[in-house]
């Protein structure tokens, strides 16, 4: 068991390490343009670099969810952490295209115990009904990271060059785990489920929640990724945005995203405990979220500057609001016997978008020349969204995996 102390330690612990996790991946997006005329890629090149951080990310996330549960999220996430920045810091110093190629591929591999942990935490740590706070609050921290990184990380690129930055930012990272070896996790709380069970990853993988978290997931992850990996680029070189306008212009964007995760996250637990079902609450966020995307994409590449910001801001308040569901429903669906593995497997699936969606982007931009196909196709996945949250994911309710074993034998 955990008192509310040691349970709000805990939560701005983990947040503080995906604050961290976001700042250290999105550092490629920002020095982007620097890099190009430094090292001379193309935008296919630079594609491939954005994904490359999801080659380790996607394949090791189940795996890392196994070994939390396995030998706990406690010295999973320290060397994780460790990890991604070794990898970070080691980026300032790569000479070309293939050592950025061989460290974002390490970045993803270490940032892959992030949320596996986390999530593990916030499930036996906090109760249901106040895990949209705790959620939105984590949320609040990794999409909080690109805009400190973005604003800082920007300015200080901006006077001293890209590589000093990565250098800094990787060995500043290092300090979190000096607070992080005192932290107790706890194995049980009041947030524990009834049902004690400990499912096979062969019983979470028949789950049709999964698939459909899952889908929904990657329809999510497929419109931000695609904004945090090409947003400074596209405003700079096809906007034509000064270096220091587009810094102020996303980091504007990550910060209206980040206050908005957080407010969603305590309107869910006031509806929750005002008697709303977690199933109403958050699967008519996820409806409305993704209607508005598919708007707001189309508005960003069809409308002048002006307007193109305003969609891009519009975007970045609404897409926050379904930040808390993204893994507020996996705790409260799987439990915490159940939670790092499911979220390895859901945050997995989520993140082949960022897979394919800055490569797609940068493939389309150098055979056209132009952002609109890209635009178009990031606002159509917003339709898998729909799909996903709405109509394939079942209630938001703990899965009686007592019953569920007994139907597999």
């Amino acid at each position: 068991m955990t008192d509310s102390r040691s349970s709000t330690r805990l939560v701005l612990l983990v947040t503080a390490a995906v604050f961290i996790n976001y700042i250290d991946r999105g550092n490629l997006a920002t020095a982007a343009p620097l890099i190009q005329d430094e090292l001379h890629l193309s935008a296919s090149q630079l594609g491939v670099l954005f994904s490359a951080f999801y080659y380790g990310y996607v394949v090791c996330m189940p795996f890392m969810g196994w070994l939390a549960e396995r030998y706990g999220a406690k010295i999973v996430l320290g060397v994780g952490l460790a990890v991604w920045s070794v990898a970070t810091l080691a980026t300032g110093f790569a000479q070309g295209f293939m050592a950025l190629l061989l460290l974002r591929i390490l970045l993803g591999i270490g940032e892959s115990a992030a949320f596996p942990c986390a999530s593990k935490v916030l499930a036996n740590a906090v109760d249901v009904s106040r895990l949209g706070v705790a959620n939105g609050v984590l949320s609040f921290g990794y999409l909080l990271g690109p805009a400190i990184g973005t604003l800082i990380g920007g300015y200080l690129m901006s006077l001293y060059g890209w590589r000093p930055v990565f250098i800094l930012f990787g060995a500043a990272s290092l300090l979190w785990l000096l607070p992080w070896r005192r932290a107790v996790i706890p194995r049980a709380s009041a947030a524990q489920a009834v049902d004690d069970t400990q499912p096979s990853f062969g019983q979470i993988l028949r789950q049709r929640a999964l698939w459909g978290a899952g889908l929904g997931h990657f329809a999510s992850n497929y419109g931000y990724y695609f904004i945090a990996s090409w947003l400074p680029f596209y405003l700079v070189k096809t906007r034509g945005f000064s270096l220091e306008t587009m810094v102020a212009i996303a980091s504007w964007a990550y910060l209206l995203n980040a206050m908005s995760a957080l407010f969603a996250g305590w309107v869910a637990d006031r509806c929750i405990r005002a008697g709303y079902s977690p199933t109403l609450v958050y699967k008519t966020t996820m409806g409305v979220v993704h209607t508005v995307g598919v708007v707001c994409m189309i508005g960003m590449v069809a409308l002048p500057a002006t307007g193109s910001v305003i969609a891009l801001l519009v975007f970045m308040v609404v897409s926050g609001l379904s930040y808390p569901g993204l893994f507020a429903i996996p705790q409260i669906v799987a439990g915490p016997q159940a939670t790092a593995r499911w979220v390895g497997v859901q945050n997995a699936a989520g993140n082949v978008a960022g897979l394919v969606a800055p490569m797609i982007t940068g493939v389309l931009v150098d055979q056209t020349g132009r952002f609109d196909i890209a635009f178009g196709l990031a606002a159509a996945v917003n339709i898998l969204g729909l799909i996903g949250w709405v109509l394939i994911l079942p209630r938001v309710a703990p899965v009686n995996w007592t019953a569920t074993a007994s139907r597999a034998s």
